[in-house]
């Protein structure tokens, strides 16, 4: 019997290759007939290089596009794109940019109703791909269900042309997947948690596959940066497939939240899931100078330093974890880590 029910829903179509961007509309053509209209939601840097390139395909085609620049990704500015596009009847709402524009464009397209096509930019990390938003203003970090995209369309050019920090935090975020599929095991075991191995055995499919080819991904080449986006797709398919984000967030991800509240300077949440997998490898009883060797290998942080906070927000951080989201079950058990518990793990494996 069933411990729970829970919808998949995949994507439609998933294209990745050269060009893609300035080949949009032949791609949308084949999820929404031609003469849809289509907000584009994107920050203000990339809209100005890529939107012109982005409207011209889609006007080639018989689309109709109107820009909406976002500042932030909060639900206030999710909640306002998606009456903006109820009230002008967008068929569909594409997310062009990195996680802020494409998780307001998914939210608001499942809050109105629209097709939703995502359009990274930067391969920082898997939801580029996920049915879920992270969005400020609901009063913690957590990820709310949102639209899974009938299209994605990636352009390697546009992904070659980010800054490579960006992308590097990409490989930390997959990384996180040893640690996360872990934590939903040991929920499942203690608290009899839904637990479902093809879309864990997914997950962990997409960090082993960045893992193998850490070097490709290191030199920058569009074949490494490649096989990163399609090691998130695959990631963010087996959220799809699983309901939730338990295949691709645990202890490490509780980490990297707790974190971004606690710092001043906030390291990208990649780069924050990347060292707080080094921790949670430890409290896990696995080989957690793997994980540091593999992050060193991309040139991703490994420690306070590196991520540019201090040995005391990592500690704070730490303790506050579990904390985050009670609800879920991680190795840090329900209570989390005291201080001193924290310290000692964050000295123990080189992070502070």
């Amino acid at each position: 019997m069933l411990a729970s029910t829970h919808k998949i829903d995949l994507p439609r179509k998933i294209v990745v290759g050269s060009g893609i961007l300035g080949a949009v509309g032949k791609y949308l053509l084949e999820v929404v007939p031609r003469g849809s209209t289509i907000l584009v939601v994107s920050g203000p840097t990339v809209s100005k290089k890529y939107y012109p390139v982005v409207r011209e395909s889609l006007e080639e085609m018989g689309f109709h596009a109107s820009l909406r620049v976002v500042g932030d990704a909060s639900v206030d500015t999710a909640a306002e794109v998606a009456e903006e596009a109820s009230r002008e009847r967008f068929k569909v709402i594409a997310g062009l940019g990195g996680g802020k524009s494409i998780d307001v464009a998914k939210y608001a397209s499942r809050e109105s109703g629209s097709v939703f096509v995502s359009l990274p930019t930067v391969a920082s990390h898997d939801g580029i791909t996920s049915p879920f938003s992270s969005l400020k203003g609901f009063g913690k970090p957590v990820s709310k269900p949102a639209k899974t995209p009938d299209l994605i369309a990636i352009d390697i050019d546009a992904i070659a042309e980010a800054p490579r920090r960006y992308n590097i935090a990409g490989f930390g975020d997959l990384i996180g997947k040893y640690t996360a599929v872990l934590d939903w095991r040991l929920a499942h075991r203690l608290r009899l948690e839904y637990y479902g191995e093809y879309a864990a055995n997914l997950a962990l499919l997409s960090a082993k596959h960045v893992s193998q080819y850490a070097e490709e991904i290191a030199l920058g080449t569009r074949e490494g940066y490649r096989i990163l986006l399609e090691a998130l797709v695959s990631s963010g398919v087996s959220m799809c497939i699983a309901g939730s984000t338990r295949p691709a967030s645990g202890s490490e991800h509780l980490f990297a939240h707790a974190l971004h509240i606690v710092a001043r300077n906030k390291p990208l949440h990649g780069e924050a899931v990347g060292v707080g997998t080094i921790m949670m490898s430890y409290l896990h009883g696995r080989d957690w100078r793997r994980i540091r060797k593999l992050l060193k290998k991309v040139s991703a942080p490994t420690n306070a330093r590196e991520l540019g906070v201090s040995e005391e927000e990592v500690v704070e951080a730490l303790a506050m974890a579990a904390k985050i989201r009670p609800e879920r079950y991680t190795i840090l058990g329900e209570k989390g880590l005291t201080r001193d518990a924290a310290e000692t793990l964050a000295r123990k494996t080189g992070v502070i």
